[in-house]
């Protein structure tokens, strides 16, 4: 029960066949994974403005949490570095979304670039 190709002709064909077809996916499956790269990236970046947000939030208040708890002066210091963390955390946002916008290779506006 030999259900394969029985002559060498047929096999060479079937290679070829097989070698045309590769070719063609190949040509065809570039466009589809950079697309799928690209749209990785961007969540990827994304996740990064989340990452950065919170973790500006937490340190604002771990840090205004400490000195209230030094001071004994319990709500002031903790909103004064929550909003203080808030508003570095939207800044480094901010920033990223600049870093998003600019295109590839060209220089930064940032002081040191």
């Amino acid at each position: 029960m030999n259900n394969g190709p029985d002559t060498e002709t047929e096999r060479a064909r079937d290679a070829a066949r097989l070698k045309e077809l590769e070719a063609r996916l190949k040509g065809r499956g570039g466009t589809s994974s950079s697309r799928t790269e690209d749209h990785f990236s961007q969540a990827n970046m994304a996740w990064r403005m989340v990452t950065e947000l919170v973790a500006g939030l937490v340190l604002g208040f771990g840090v205004g949490y400490g000195l209230d708890y030094v001071l004994g002066t319990m709500p002031v210091m903790l909103v004064t570095c929550v909003l203080l963390g808030l508003v570095a955390g939207v800044k480094v946002m901010m920033r990223t979304a600049a870093e998003i916008g600019k295109k590839p290779g060209q220089s930064g506006d940032h002081e040191g670039e």
